[in-house]
Order: C-alpha cells, then structure tokens, then sequence
C-alpha cells in the first residue's frame, strides 16, 4: 500500500518573502507566453521606429522636433486616455473627435465673442463634455441602445454642430494668454528638473510603498533589484528627456527663446496620475475592470453595471474636452474642421496600439501614452522623409491592424493557458 503525499503549508517567511530576481524573470516570461503581455509590443515597436528614424533623418532626435513631437500627439493622446474607460467595457466612441471639437468651438466662443475669463471658458468646455458623456451614456446603459449606434449618430450630429457654432468658413480666434500657454510656452529650466526630482521621487516612493505593503499583507512583492531597475531607469530617460528639452531650440535666441518642458507634459503628467489611481487605487476601478471582464458576473457581485456604463462615457467626453482645449491652444483658433481628419481615428489607435484591448477588461491608462507616442513618431517621422499624407495613413492603419491582431491572439493564447 503506497504512502499518501500529503502537501505541507508553506511557512509564514515562505509565504511573506520576496522572489530572488531569476524567479521573477521566470515568472514574467511564463506571463509573456501565457498571454499577458500588455503594452510589451507598443514599446518595442516605438524604440525601433525611433531608432529607425533617427538613422535615416538625424533631425528627428533633435532638441525641436522632440519638443513638436510631444505638442503634436498631445491632443490625442489625452483623448485617447478618456477612450481606454470605454474600451475596458468593450464598448467604443465614435463621437470623441467631435467631442473634443464642439467642446473647442464652446471655449472658443464663450472666450472670444462672450468675453469670458480663462477660467470660465475652460469650466464651459468641460461641462459640455460632460453633459454630452452622460446623455451618450445613459442611452447605451439604461435605454439599450448598442455603443455604435449612439456615438455614430453623435459622430454626424457633433459634426454639424461644431458647424453651427464656428459657421461655415468661419474661424475663431482663440486670444487668451493662459490657453495659448498650454501648447506654446514651456516650463523655466530650473522649474522642469524640479518637476523631474519631484516625479521621480513620488514615483520610487510608491513602488516601494507597494512593495512593503504587500509583505505586511503576506503577499510576495518584486524584488528590491526589480524596482531600483524601474525607478534607475524611469530617471534615467526622463533626465535625458529633460536635458534635452532644456536646450536652446530657437534659430535666434537674441529674438526668442525656445527652452524647457512644453506645459502641456505636466499637464497630462497630472492627468496620468489621477487616472491611473482612479483605474488602479479605487473600488470604482476594480468595478470598470470586473464590468468589463464579465458584467452578468459584475452584477450577480452587486456592482451597479448600468451606472459603470454611463460613467465611462462620462470620463472619456471630459477627456475628449481636455483634448479639444489643448488642440485649440495648438492651433490658435478652431475651425469647422475642428476634431474631424483623423483625430478620432488616431486616437482609437493610439489606446489600441499602446496595449488595450478591444475586448474590453484589460489595459491602463499610461497605455494611451505609449500608443499616442508611437502614432505621433510615425506621424513626424514619415513626414520628415517626405511621404504624404496616403502614406502615413496607410502605415498607421497597418500598425493598428498588427496591434488588434497581436491582442487577439494574447487573447486566445490566454485562453488556452487558462489565465484569462
């Protein structure tokens, strides 16, 4: 008669202690061909293009074009930020392009013709996007009509809208020194290394505040190694960044001086943070993420799906108002063409390329920040080798269809290994 194996618990320093550095790479490679691989393609392809660019047009690494670069993929990335809170339900807006433009067209207005203060327009814009994220939102959650349907009709609707308000061939100025500032005017030297200690240093005290919080829960934590990696290397590349953007950019100094950190990256610094604790650090979180993963589940467990549903839309017409407030301080004005072109669609490719998925329950914030940086690169970078606009578009739709296809087949390989 053979002996039964009988499992012995694992004591409590096993329980508590933290992974030597090779199992934690084991275990996020096991991860990685699990399925699990998150925004891993998007920086992979965004450090080849840069590269790629870099060597066929060495102005594309220099001290101006980086500073247009982050000024260009603002206005969409920030609108793709709001579009993550969608896509985690599996939903989708086809209205947050001329969101953003009628939310423009209130700012410009209310500023320009009415006479109000920056603080007012602004207050206005958000607002607009807001009533518009709830009147979208309680149609798709509480009256049933699919997403598609609702942001398409919007879609048209905003379009004539933004008409409307500007007129057509019309074009309103925007005069307001504190917008303008937005996208044309940057942070003082001094004030960016300041604002780089003070990132950073937030940043390392969280993760390892996360770290000592999970091994007084007895929960394993990644390695004291793992995160002085991240925190070395976060500091790293942002000094660059810094150092590289605190460089004399003008042609004539003597005239103008062009240095320091373009306000609109604090800015959307700020809305990263904010965001990722909403997703991450609140029970209003964990609610979008169980919504989106299973929402008969979500509802049997007492979450109010309905309200989850009209919420998200609620953030991503805000966001799409903040983008359309940092597109007007870009151009100076808004035009009937405000939030059309391809806002909509870069935007949906930047939160899809960057690594959220399609099918709703999984992706973060930060990943709108890679995906808009990687539609931003392709943008300059083509256009700087002289391709045209038939080019990028093809180039940037292809891109795209490889990052819904890389989700989808994460999606299956997850499946099949069980940790979806």
């Amino acid at each position: 008669m053979s002996t039964p194996v009988v499992d012995v618990p694992e004591s409590p320093a096993e329980l508590t202690r933290s992974p030597s550095l090779g199992e934690y790479f084991r275990s996020y490679l096991d991860r990685v061909r699990g399925g699990d691989i998150g925004s891993l393609p998007a920086v992979f392809g965004l450090i080849v293009l840069v590269i790629v660019f870099s060597i066929l047009r060495p102005v594309f690494f220099s001290a101006g074009n980086f500073a247009n670069l982050l000024t260009q993929g603002a206005p969409i990335t920030v609108i793709a930020m709001g579009l993550v809170f969608v896509l985690l339900l599996g939903e989708i807006d086809l209205s947050a392009g001329f969101t953003s433009g009628v939310c423009a067209a209130v700012l410009a207005t209310v500023l320009t013709d009415w006479g109000w203060s920056w603080p007012l327009g602004i207050g206005a814009a958000l607002l607009t996007g807001l009533v518009i994220g709830t009147a979208m939102g309680t149609l798709v959650a509480r009256v049933g009509i699919p997403s598609f349907v609702v942001t398409l009709a919007a879609f048209l609707a905003f379009q004539g809208t933004v008409l409307l308000i500007i007129g057509e061939g019309g074009n309103v100025a925007i005069r307001d020194s504190v917008v303008l500032a937005v996208e044309n005017k940057n942070v003082p030297p001094l004030w960016g290394w300041v604002l780089w200690a003070v990132s950073i240093g937030g940043y390392a005290a969280l993760v390892l505040l996360q770290a000592q919080r999970r091994r007084a829960k007895g929960l394993s934590a990644e390695p004291l190694a793992v995160l002085a990696v991240k925190v070395g290397g976060l500091a790293l590349l942002t000094a660059i960044a810094v150092y590289v953007l605190n460089l004399e950019r003008s042609r004539n100094a003597l005239v103008i001086s062009l240095k320091g950190i373009p306000w609109v990256v604090p800015i959307i610094l700020v809305l990263l943070v904010v965001l990722s604790f909403v997703l991450g650090r609140t029970a209003y979180g964990r609610h979008v993420y169980a919504t989106g993963g299973n929402a008969e589940a979500a509802r049997r467990a007492g979450i109010k799906v309905p309200n989850i549903r009209t919420s998200v839309f609620m953030v991503c017409s805000t966001m799409a108002a903040v983008g359309g407030i940092i597109a007007a301080s870009r151009a100076n004005s808004v035009d009937p063409n405000a939030g059309g072109s391809t806002t909509l669609l870069y935007a949906v490719g930047a939160a899809v390329i960057g690594g959220t998925s399609l099918f709703g329950g999984k992706g973060k914030v930060r990943d709108a920040i890679i995906g808009g940086a990687v539609i931003a690169v392709i943008d300059n970078g083509m256009g700087l080798l002289g391709y045209g606009s038939g080019i990028k578009y093809i180039v940037t739709g292809l891109v795209l269809l490889l990052a819904a296809s890389v989700d989808a087949l994460a999606r299956k390989r997850a499946h099949a290994t069980g940790r979806a």
